[in-house]
């Protein structure tokens, strides 16, 4: 109000020293009638009074308005400084907040998010780049499939591809191909048909790769009659099959519902087979897959896809050896699982480390922890690098039914891992912490030492380890107040928060 006035003031004070002169003249016309010097007098007076009177209102009224600029306004001047300085700020921090303001730039941000495996940032970036206004384009498009495939995430994948069609890019074969092997990952072999024939209804013709997707993803939901149907098709039209269409045929055979009688004998069979291909086998990379940087096991679903790209892990030649020894493993048949591993010394093959966790993980998922825990010790006396998957596969194996024995083992085993420096990975963690969280009879040592090794090094497991771990040591006589039952409930609240509102269940 004090500006207002400073700035108007002269107008309103001269609007009403101008009307204090009628005033003036009614009270004046009150009184008798004077004659016309005194009139004149009068007049004179009532002139000298306005002419004086306006001249101080607008001698202050100036005054005012030079206190107002210099002093009064002085905050009001200032803010409105200092909301041109934030403007200015604001523009200079968004800016800088801002992580890409054209295609070639988004694209970047991809493809880092999918090397760092952050695929849960992708619809972020997105609706980002739609905000924006920038327009994606064939490049933004494959790595955002891409990294649905890594990711596992069906729906964004097929709403991606959806807006790929909407903006008129076509998805080529290579995009197809991924969002065939994303079906299989996902389980949803119908979809990967349907994809099949989304390529023919956009005159998208299907590479050799494309079937060998197709084949895989059928095999991962055990539709063994569509694998046979595939794999007569591919023979029909002269193509070989290679190490991935025998590990493809292994994994229908073993994911079919329900088990066939004849699994042990049909697996020896597939691994007898795939050898007469070896000598013209060929790799199906192309250039495109090498440029997105997905490797074959990626590709096709291998049980070898986490390993890849570890050096010294695997032996590519024993593909399909991989895809059969894991079936074993799975379904804890030894007898089978040693065939198997007689065939291969008889190949005069040296099994890679895969292939001695398979062995690993068979004998103690049948519940044999003598055997299981002297493959462990053979393999680190023959002198090989050892891997921290090995440490956690017997730590976890040792833990199934808590028993005595076998958490005595897992307890060894991590003292044994942590004193190699071989530390845990915040998924190894909690998948081990969930594991021995279970124990309901025991001390709770195991549990206990793995959330140490885990705070350590300030890692926060998983949700569902913390809860299962939390509910554990409620169960126990620990009392209110104790220091790690305190740490325990105040990150189980923490994590319960951030998960918000469950669902409600169907």
């Amino acid at each position: 109000m004090r500006s207002m006035f400073g700035l108007h003031g002269p107008l309103i004070a001269h609007g009403a020293s101008k009307r204090c002169v009628p005033l003036l003249k009614a009270v004046n016309q009150e009184g008798r009638v004077e004659g016309r010097k005194g009139r004149q007098r009068r007049e004179r007076k009532e002139r000298t009074f306005t002419h004086t009177e306006t001249q101080r209102v607008s001698s202050s009224d100036t005054m005012r308005l030079l206190q107002s600029i210099t002093g009064q306004c002085r905050p009001v001047l200032l803010r409105a400084l200092g909301r041109r300085y934030l403007a200015a700020a604001s523009t200079e921090e968004y800016a800088k907040r801002n992580y890409a303001s054209n295609v070639s730039e988004y694209n970047t941000v991809l493809n880092s998010l999918n090397a760092q495996r952050r695929h849960f940032l992708l619809r972020d970036v997105y609706d980002d780049m739609m905000l924006d206004g920038v327009q994606p384009d064939q490049d933004t498009f494959k790595s955002l499939i891409l990294g649905t495939m890594k990711g596992s995430s069906l729906q964004d994948a097929f709403y991606f591809a959806d807006q790929m069609k909407n903006m008129g890019l076509a998805p080529d074969v290579n995009s197809y191909n991924i969002l065939i092997t994303l079906c299989g990952k996902c389980k949803h072999s119908d979809k990967a048909i349907q994809i099949l024939e989304d390529m023919k209804k956009f005159d998208v013709k299907p590479k050799v790769q494309t079937y060998m997707c197709l084949l895989n993803a059928c095999a991962a939901t055990g539709h063994l009659d569509r694998v046979y149907a595939i794999v007569r098709d591919m023979t029909a039209a002269g193509l070989g099959l290679n190490k991935f269409c025998y590990a493809a045929l292994i994994t229908a055979l073993r994911n079919k519902t329900p088990l066939p009688d004849d699994f042990g004998t049909k697996i020896i069979e597939f691994v007898e087979r795939s050898k007469e291909w070896t000598s013209v086998e060929e790799s199906s990379m192309t250039a495109e897959n090498v440029m997105m940087d997905i490797t074959e096991e990626e590709l096709y679903n291998m049980p070898t896809a986490e390993y890849a790209r570890r050096r010294g892990f695997l032996n590519r030649q024993l593909t399909v050896y991989h895809a059969a020894l894991h079936a074993c493993a799975d379904l804890r048949n030894v007898e089978v699982m040693e065939a198997l591993l007689g065939m291969l010394e008889k190949d005069g093959k040296t099994p890679d480390l895969f292939i001695v966790m398979q062995k690993m993980r068979c004998y103690l998922q049948s519940g044999d922890i003598d055997r299981g825990l002297k493959t462990f010790d053979d393999y680190m006396k023959s002198g090989n690098l050892p891997a921290v998957e090995l440490y956690t596969m017997l730590v976890e194996g040792a833990m199934i039914g808590h028993t005595p024995k076998g958490m005595q083992i897992a307890q060894e085993t991590l003292v044994n891992m942590t004193s190699r420096n071989f530390y845990l990975s915040p998924k190894m963690g909690s998948d081990l912490l969930l594991a021995a969280a279970g124990d309901e009879t025991g001390g709770y040592t195991v549990a206990n030492y793995i959330w140490d090794l885990m705070q350590a090094r300030n890692i926060i497991p998983q949700f569902p380890a913390v809860e299962a771990y939390y509910k554990g040591l409620k169960k126990r006589e620990i009392p209110s107040d104790d220091p790690r039952l305190l740490v325990v409930t105040r990150t189980y609240d923490d994590l319960l928060a951030r998960r918000g509102p469950r669902r409600p269940s169907r």
